[in-house]
Order: C-alpha cells, then sequence, then structure tokens
C-alpha cells in the first residue's frame, strides 16, 4: 500500500507543479540517482547473500529460459489480440483502412513511410539504452562490495541484511514517488488515452496475460516454485522496482532471478523488435518490453513501427507500471 500511495502522491504535485515545468528539468537527474542508489544497494545485499552467490550460474540460465518463454507467450497473445480487436499488422482497424501498400488514408504522420520501410524507418541500428549500461554497472559494483567489502566491515551478515532490506523499501518508495512525479508533470495521459480510442486498453491487458501463462510454463517445466515463478514474471520488464520489492519480502534469490530476467526482457527486446515487426506485425512488439514500452524501449517500437503504435506502446507500458506493484504485493501475500 506505501508503494501505491508514493505513486498517487507524486501525481498529485506533479499535477500541481505542470505549469513550473520547465523549471523541474532536475528532477529526471534526481531520479536517476534514486534508481542508481536503489540497485547498487540491491547489487550489494545480493552480493552478501551466499546463496546467491553459489547459485549465480543457475540464476543466469533460469532467468535466460524464464525471459525466451515470456517474450514467446506475450507476443502470441498480442497477436491472437491483435487480429480480435480487427487491427491490421501496421496497427489500424482493417475497416477503416486501406491497404497498407496502396497508402490508405489512415496511414497518416509517416505511418506509409514507415509500412514501407521493412520495418525500420530511420535505417539506423537500434542502440542499448545508456540508463541500462549504467544500471547494470551499479549492479555488479554492488554485489562486489557485497561479496568482499561488507564481509571484512561485519561478521553479522543477517545485521546487515535487515538494515539493506530498510534501505531498500525507502528507495522504492522514493523511486515510485519519482514515477508518479513524472507522470504528472507531462499530463500527457488523458490525451493519449482520447486520441486511441477504448480498445487500445485491451492490449496491455494481452500482455500481461501472455507474461502470466509464460510464467506458469516456467513454473511447471523449471526448478522453481508456482509463486516464485509468477513473481518473476510479474515485473513486466521494470527491473529497478520489481526486484527490489521482491527482495523486501525477504526472496533474494527469486529477486536476482527476477532482476536478471527483467533486464534480459529489455535488451532482447530492444534488438528483436526490428525483426517481429517485420515478420509478425508492429502492435506484438509493445508487448515485448512490458512496462518499458513507455520510457525506454519507446524510442524503439517507434523507429521500427510507426507513431501510431508507439502510441499503443505508451498506453501499454503506463497500465503495466501500475500493475507490476499491485500484482506484486498480491502474489507475495498468497
Amino acid at each position: 500500500m506505501s508503494y501505491l500511495i508514493a505513486v498517487v502522491a507524486g501525481y498529485i504535485i506533479g499535477a500541481l507543479l505542470r505549469k513550473k515545468r520547465d523549471r523541474l528539468s532536475f528532477v529526471s537527474k534526481i531520479q536517476m540517482f534514486a534508481v542508481m542508489f536503489l540497485v547498487f544497494s540491491m547489487g550489494m545485499r545480493m552480493g552478501a547473500n551466499p546463496e546467491v552467490i553459489d547459485n549465480l550460474r543457475s540464476i543466469g540460465l533460469y532467468s535466460l529460459a524464464v525471459t525466451l518463454i515470456i517474450l514467446a507467450c506475450s507476443v502470441a497473445a498480442m497477436s491472437l489480440t491483435r487480429r480480435a480487436l480487427g487491427f491490421d499488422r501496421y496497427g489500424f482497424m482493417i475497416k477503416a483502412s486501406a491497404s497498407p501498400s496502396a497508402g490508405g488514408s489512415d496511414l497518416s504522420d509517416g505511418a506509409a513511410d514507415s509500412v514501407s520501410s521493412s520495418g525500420d524507418p530511420s535505417g539506423e541500428r537500434p542502440k542499448v539504452d545508456k540508463m541500462t549500461i549504467v544500471i547494470l554497472i551499479a549492479v555488479f559494483i554492488g554485489m562486489m562490495t557485497g561479496g568482499f567489502i561488507i564481509p571484512r566491515l561485519t561478521s553479522d551478515l543477517s545485521a546487515f541484511d535487515d538494515f539493506a532490506s530498510r534501505i531498500i523499501s525507502i528507495g522504492l518508495c522514493v523511486l515510485l514517488w519519482f514515477v508518479g512525479l513524472d507522470l504528472g508533470l507531462e499530463g500527457t495521459v488523458a490525451g493519449s488515452s482520447r486520441k486511441s480510442g477504448i480498445r487500445i486498453f485491451i492490449l496491455p491487458f494481452a500482455t500481461l496475460i501472455g507474461t502470466m501463462i509464460g510464467a506458469v510454463i516456467c513454473g511447471i517445466i523449471l526448478p522453481m516454485s508456482m509463486k516464485e515463478s509468477l513473481l518473476v514474471g510479474a515485473g513486466f520488464g521494470w527491473y529497478s522496482l520489481a526486484p527490489g520489492m521482491i527482495m523486501d519480502a525477504g526472496l533474494v534469490t527469486v529477486s536476482a532471478i527476477s532482476f536478471m530476467h527483467n533486464v534480459m526482457r529489455e535488451l532482447l527486446s530492444v534488438v528483436l523488435m526490428p525483426i517481429v515487426a517485420r515478420r509478425i506485425g508492429y502492435v506484438e512488439t509493445i508487448s515485448m518490453p512490458g512496462a518499458a514500452s513507455m520510457d525506454v524501449c519507446l524510442p524503439i517500437v517507434e523507429r521500427a513501427t510507426n507513431g501510431q503504435t508507439a502510441v499503443y506502446s505508451f498506453i501499454n507500458g503506463l497500465v503495466l507500471s501500475f500493475v507490476v506493484p499491485v500484482l506484486i504485493q498480491l502474489l507475495l501475500h498468497l
């Protein structure tokens, strides 16, 4: 409940300060440092946990398997949903649009160019977001600190674990407050929703259902409990939040798998989205990165598809970002 309160409080304050948004450009930098501090703390706690270190190789393999299965299920669920809603492979209503190759009336804002560009309008290769690299470095440094420095400072690793848990809880609340603040300052949520129509809100649930089906499959075929597998999947690519919430509940190994899976989900999405756009469909690309489809991966979606799909991508990430803390809390109490 404290996490949800933090998001709502941040949004309300952001909405009140929207007219002064230009003076608050420094907020994004503070948010970046908050993320860095959180993931460093998570890495330090993982590094100081013998169970995580002893099983690091298997954790990486499990994370990769979970990621591949969830990506496949998410794309399949989105493809079925897209067809059921009456969208063509380029994200436009089939009845309302002419053939994409003929330049139908609904292919506006450069969409016709996007359709004819074999998936990547800009012709540029997708690049990994710098923030992702910085996050990985912060986690690595944190794990090295937890594995080599913390044991030299204290022999009571249990007490350190409790301390780190409290720090992570505080960091999560701060991060979520900034997320809400950003949404409130931008003020684009209502406008994007009206432009897209009611059907667009079904797409995030296709991502959710596909991800959870993939998590159930992982719970059956991998040496993880069903609850642990669902918790890992419930992060929807939000590697700076979901692993922290899981770790805050004392599930350190599951948190490590969650972190690696969510990072892999984003990285593989960046690489595979242009291929999925060309071979399967534009709308299917938004299901791959999950919550990251509204921020880090949004430029990749737009380059690989068109402006219409970018709107879908934003809504998809927005809805999933609200779902993550609620769903994880529900799963933790099962």
